[in-house]
């Protein structure tokens, strides 16, 4: 032992001694190795058991750290994915449409306390309608995706004008400014005044202010999925992966019809946080936090450290792009089909990066018969604030009803755990002290419930 110590110590001195960067550069490979071991077993086990396909890489000040691509882009002709593969981002398209309003601002091409009716006069509450208002989601026009008719056209193309006059005719959901409401039209409304103000179009825009700029070659405007472009297909799981119909993107100009890679997202992204883009002032702006929404960004929290992002999903496509400045670190996930929940694939790849206790997914199921299912049915209140978990049981499957929300089935784990998988969440029960407690993203016991 006392060997070993001396060893070690003298190691340590040849390394502290030495040239500061190969000192470094020893610490970061070794723990380049760890983290990387851990992302490839959590890939593995994901893609073993028909939960991912897509693409993840992680870059760190600027260079690639990890790359990693699982899949097909088309199931039916086995075409494997690449790191090449481009995906649908979805509503990542709005951290880029933002930046061009931003870029807009800074040109003095607009101001971001300008009302909307010299654009939109026939709209509701035009004349208390900012440009901020649609930025940060607090306009009070509805959303065409929520819109129940939506459906019955989102595979077919539709006309700019058209989608205008289908957001006109919407009533506001609330006076403008005074809360938030995500919506698609508030970044469909984006483009058109980018396209007003500019006398372009919104792909033209977006090639000649970001991606020729910063050589994005993967990230441009799409139409039908072309797979001999190494686009890919998305699908949904049912017994095997079944391709998911496309939403016809003339629908999402602005905000989410941008095809990219997770490559490409991280230059992106690294660019934009360092002011090659917009200035601090802008970015400033963009990063104000307000009811959990900035312009055209989202805070992503990981314990005690800050990122910032956005996350996107369309078809079977789902889609994260964040960077953490402190850390320098940028995640993108690109998936063509996932029946994981994407947010704690997010903290699940994050606490292998930061070396943090991780366990891989447990997707085995345990049997429960419906008698011992018995002990966790019941309604739970929330020891701090609103909220309350009506558990029942339905033969051998238990429910879950958060306040008036639909029921959704867990899955047993064991030892008194059970998961919803959907929405990434753990329920674990403790019948004898009566207690629910519930974990989310990674994080127990924030909220405890008690059987009333």
């Amino acid at each position: 032992m006392k060997k070993t110590i001396i060893l070690l110590t003298i190691v340590t001195l040849i390394f502290s001694c030495g040239n500061t960067s190969n000192s470094e550069h020893v610490e970061k490979s070794l723990n380049t190795k760890t983290y990387k071991n851990k992302l490839d077993d959590l890939f593995d086990v994901l893609h073993k058991n028909n939960k991912f396909m897509g693409n993840v890489t992680l870059s760190h000040d600027g260079t690639i750290i990890y790359s990693k691509a699982l899949g097909y882009d088309d199931v039916e002709n086995q075409k494997v994915s690449t790191i090449k593969t481009k995906y649908r981002i979805g509503s990542i398209t709005k951290m880029f449409t933002a930046t061009l309003v931003l870029k807009a601002i800074e040109e003095n091409k607009l101001n971001i306390n300008q009302t909307i009716d010299n654009y939109f006069l026939a709209i509701e509450n035009a004349n208390k309608i900012t440009v901020g208002h649609l930025l940060n989601h607090r306009s009070g026009i509805p959303s065409f995706t929520k819109d129940k008719t939506f459906f019955d056209y989102r595979t077919e193309h539709k006309s700019q004008e058209e989608m205008l006059e289908i957001v006109t005719n919407y009533k506001s959901n609330f006076e403008p400014g005074s809360k938030n409401e995500y919506s698609n039209s508030n970044y469909f409304l984006l483009s058109q005044i980018l396209e007003t103000i500019y006398n372009t179009s919104y792909e033209n825009l977006l090639l000649e202010k970001i991606t020729k700029p910063l050589a994005l070659k993967n990230t441009y405007l799409s139409n039908e999925v072309t797979i001999k472009n190494n686009e890919s297909y998305s699908y949904t799981f049912s017994d095997k992966w079944v391709e998911f119909p496309e939403t016809n993107l003339s629908i999402a100009i602005g905000s989410g019809d941008i095809v990219s890679n997770p490559s490409d997202l991280n230059i992106f992204i690294e660019a934009l946080f360092n002011e090659k883009i917009i200035s601090k002032e802008s970015l400033d702006v963009m990063t104000t936090i307000e009811d959990n929404y900035g312009m055209g960004i989202l805070p992503f929290p990981h314990k005690d450290k800050t990122g910032f992002g956005h996350g996107g999903h369309i078809d079977g496509f789902h889609a994260i792009s964040i960077y953490l400045p402190q850390e320098k670190l940028a995640v993108a996930i690109a998936s063509n089909a996932i029946d994981y929940n994407m947010d704690n694939l997010l903290t699940d790849i994050l606490k292998c990066y930061f070396n943090e206790p991780f366990e891989l997914p447990n997707f085995e199921h345990v049997e429960i018969t419906g008698d011992e299912l018995e002990k966790y049915v019941g309604v739970y209140t929330a020891r701090e604030g609103a909220g309350k978990f009506t558990i029942t049981k339905e033969h051998n499957t238990l429910y879950t009803q958060l306040n008036e929300l639909p029921k959704e089935p867990l899955v047993y784990k064991g030892n008194h755990k059970f998961t919803n998988e959907e929405i990434g969440a753990n329920f674990l029960f403790d019948p004898g002290k009566n207690q629910l407690g519930l974990e989310q993203n990674g994080v127990a016991d924030i909220y405890i419930f008690i059987k009333q």
